[in-house]
């Protein structure tokens, strides 16, 4: 299959998730999902379809993507594909999304062992790939056990990554484990960063890699404002009974166990030296000037997913309110899925 023929493929698929007339089988999709994994609220899912649509499947993002890499320079798919195993994560909607564009768009084939908590919506994208091209459906097999596989892309746990190490040692591969993101405060602030933060903070649950979990603050930080700022989000959260019984549980915790914490009435803040926080919860740490801001998160780049800051005020961070609408350059782990495929 021809590179221009994957791509257009790929924009078709666009096409068809941002048109009026497909908003009606999306939605029952939406709520399909959301009845598999009580987590994928109907809004949550459509948010990140309409992000993967907007973000990924557009003939100029798609075209300047590809372009950076050799299989741009032939209209011909590799001269022997490979098979490529990929376990999917679950935590948030259509996740895995982009490691089977990755697959795809390079040419190889894909074995996919889809997350059982985002089945649906996984299965149902590449269902209608095959609908939008039907060559796609040698190129696409979904699978328990990827034993078959010539190389391997998993994402999960610590734990999780150690025993894919030791399983898929043998071939090439990329094997992700946990990250969390950071969000870096300056003082200086207002309402309209706040609202953008608490989204970067709070969308999804918390459940993504590129969810804030951790503030890095200044010393003798107020938060007062943030969390005032936020408060009209305690609705949002609290109907969602799995979000509250976290909220719950872990208020109940602090309190009996006398930790300092703020409470604005669905997120909980407390000081701690951790970076992935427990759902409801929100990590800081404070820091004396931009110079230690800038080496505490140096010291653990390797557990951070995306640094975020006022209209990117730290060079390599990336504005309020971004973490979550990657684009396709941004690589889980930092690690080039793209360069790794084209280079097998």
């Amino acid at each position: 299959m021809l590179l221009s023929e994957r791509l257009q493929t790929f924009v078709a698929l666009g096409n068809f998730l941002r048109s009026p007339g497909a908003q009606p089988e999306i939605q029952e999709i939406a709520r399909l999902a959301h009845h598999r994994n009580n987590w994928f609220t109907p809004d949550n899912t459509l948010k990140s379809i309409q992000a993967i649509a907007d973000e990924f499947l557009t003939a100029d993002k798609l075209w300047a993507w590809v372009s950076r890499y050799p299989l741009a320079s032939g209209e011909n798919s590799p001269s022997d594909p490979k098979t490529i195993g990929i376990v999917m994560a679950g935590n948030i909607p259509a996740v895995g999304f982009h490691d089977l564009l990755c697959v795809l768009m390079s040419g190889h084939k894909l074995l996919a062992k889809l997350s059982t908590q985002d089945f649906v919506l996984i299965h149902y994208l590449i269902q209608k790939l095959k609908e939008i091209n039907p060559a796609f459906t040698t190129y696409i097999e979904e699978a328990e056990r990827l034993n078959a596989a010539d190389a391997y892309i998993t994402t999960g746990s610590t734990n999780t990554a150690r025993y894919f190490s030791y399983y898929f040692a043998s071939k090439p591969h990329i094997i992700r484990q946990n990250r969390t993101s950071v969000g870096l405060l300056m003082g200086e602030e207002g309402a309209e960063e706040f609202g953008k933060l608490g989204h970067d903070i709070s969308d999804y649950y918390g459940l993504g890699c590129r969810n804030i979990s951790t503030l890095l603050v200044p010393d003798g930080y107020d938060f007062v404002p943030l969390l005032r700022t936020l408060e009209p989000m305690v609705a949002t959260y609290l109907n969602n009974h799995k979000y509250q019984n976290n909220y719950d549980y872990n208020k109940s915790i602090y309190l009996i166990n006398g930790v300092p914490h703020l409470d604005n009435g669905y997120l909980l803040l407390t000081e701690n030296d951790g970076l992935v926080s427990p759902i409801s919860v929100l990590y800081y740490q404070t820091y004396q000037d931009q110079a230690a801001a800038s080496a505490w998160l140096a010291e653990r780049t390797d557990r951070i997913q995306v640094v975020a800051s006022a209209q990117g005020w730290l060079a390599g961070s990336v504005p309020f309110g971004q973490t979550q609408t990657p684009a396709l350059m941004d690589y889980a782990d930092g690690v080039d899925t793209m360069a790794f495929l084209t280079q097998l």
